[in-house]
C-alpha cells in the first residue's frame, strides 16, 4: 500500500511540476516578448483614418519595447484581402490587424462569402477608438438644417443624391433614408474623397462623411454640416446638433478601429500586446490623431470587444437588411 501511494505522489508531484514548467515557459515568453519586429497590416491605403491611427500606435510600440513595428498596407476588397492575411498568419503575436467595421461587421452582410470568418479567424485585442460622421452639403447648397433637406427629398423622391466611398459612410446614408422615409438615390465611389470632390463640384446633393476627411472642408468654408451622426455632439463642433436632436430619433450610425490577432495566439501574448496597445492609445501621438480626427480614444477588454463586435454586426446587417442591399 505504502508502495501505491508513493507511486502516486510522484506521480502527481511530475504532473504540478510539469504544469508549472509549461506555465513558466509560457510567462517567460510573454515576458521577451516581442523579441523581434511586428507587423501591423492595414486593410486601406496610405493616408487612410486607419493608416494613421496604426502609425501612431507603431510609433508608440518602438518606443515602448525597442522593436520595429511595420505598418504594411494591404488594402482592396473592401478590407477582405488584409484581414484573410492576417487569418492565416501565424499565431504568434507578431502580426496584428489594426482595421475597422468594414472586415469586422458590415462584411459578413455585404459579400455572400468572406475568405476569413470575422469571429472565428482572430481574438480580439481591444477596441482603439471611435467616431462619428458628418451630415454634409455644399456650402452654397439650398438646404441650411436637415429638416429642409429633408422635406425636399420627401417632395421630389428619387430627385436627390447621396455619395459614400466605404461602408460606414454608405449605411449612414441608408439609416438617414430608413429613419426619415425619403427616396435619396446613392452614387457609390471607391473612396469617399472620390465623393467628396463630387459633392464640391455639384454632381450629388449630400453625404454622410467621416470627421477625418470632413472637418477641414468644413472649416474651409467648402461644406456646410447640417447634423452629426453620433448620439453626443461632436467636441470640435460643439454647436452642431446631432442629427437624433434634429428630430431623427434613434440616429446613431459611427465607425470604429479596433486590433486583432489570429486566433489561437496565446493568451500570454494577447494580454501583453493588449497592454502595449492601451498604452500606446494614450500616447502623445495617438491622441494627437485623435484630436486631429475628431476621434475618442476607446479601449477595452477582449471580452468586450467581442460582445460590442456581435452587436455593431447586427444592427449593421438591420440596416442593410432594409435597404434591400444584396450581398455581391
Amino acid at each position: 500500500m505504502r508502495i501505491r501511494i508513493t507511486a502516486y505522489i510522484i506521480r502527481v508531484a511530475a504532473s504540478m511540476l510539469a504544469v508549472v514548467g509549461l506555465a513558466w515557459a509560457v510567462s517567460a515568453h510573454a515576458a521577451g516578448y516581442p523579441e523581434k519586429p511586428v507587423t501591423f497590416v492595414v486593410p486601406f491605403g496610405a493616408g487612410s483614418a486607419t493608416d494613421l491611427l496604426a502609425r501612431a500606435l507603431s510609433a508608440s510600440l518602438t518606443q515602448q519595447t525597442g522593436q520595429a513595428v511595420v505598418v504594411e498596407n494591404r488594402p482592396g476588397a473592401s478590407g477582405m484581402i488584409a484581414a484573410q492575411h492576417v487569418a492565416r498568419a501565424a499565431a504568434d503575436g507578431y502580426t496584428v490587424l489594426i482595421t475597422t467595421n468594414t472586415t469586422q461587421a458590415a462584411n459578413p452582410h455585404l459579400f455572400k462569402k468572406l475568405p476569413y470568418d470575422p469571429v472565428a479567424d482572430f481574438t480580439p485585442l481591444t477596441g482603439l477608438g471611435r467616431g462619428g460622421q458628418i451630415l454634409v452639403v455644399k456650402a452654397d447648397s439650398p438646404y441650411r438644417t436637415a429638416d429642409e433637406l429633408i422635406r425636399a427629398a420627401k417632395q421630389a423622391p428619387g430627385k436627390l443624391s447621396f455619395g459614400s466611398g466605404n461602408s460606414s459612410s454608405r449605411m449612414a446614408g441608408e439609416m438617414f433614408k430608413q429613419l426619415t422615409g425619403t427616396d435619396i438615390v446613392w452614387v457609390g465611389y471607391n473612396s469617399n474623397p472620390n465623393a467628396l470632390n463630387d459633392l464640391l463640384g455639384g454632381h450629388i446633393d449630400m453625404m454622410v462623411i467621416d470627421t477625418v476627411t470632413g472637418l477641414s472642408q468644413i472649416e474651409a468654408g467648402k461644406l456646410r454640416p447640417l447634423g452629426a451622426s453620433t448620439q453626443e455632439r461632436l467636441i470640435q463642433l460643439p454647436n452642431l446638433p446631432t442629427l437624433n436632436e434634429t428630430g431623427i430619433k434613434g440616429y446613431d450610425m459611427g465607425y470604429w478601429f479596433a486590433a486583432y490577432v489570429p486566433a489561437g495566439t496565446p493568451a500570454p501574448i494577447v494580454a501583453e500586446m493588449r497592454q502595449l496597445l492601451i498604452k500606446a492609445v494614450a500616447s502623445d501621438g495617438t491622441q494627437a490623431f485623435f484630436r486631429n480626427s475628431a476621434t475618442q480614444a476607446w479601449t477595452t477588454t477582449s471580452a468586450e470587444l467581442n460582445q460590442f463586435q456581435a452587436a455593431e454586426t447586427q444592427k449593421w446587417g438591420s440596416v442593410i437588411k432594409a435597404a434591400g442591399i444584396e450581398p455581391e
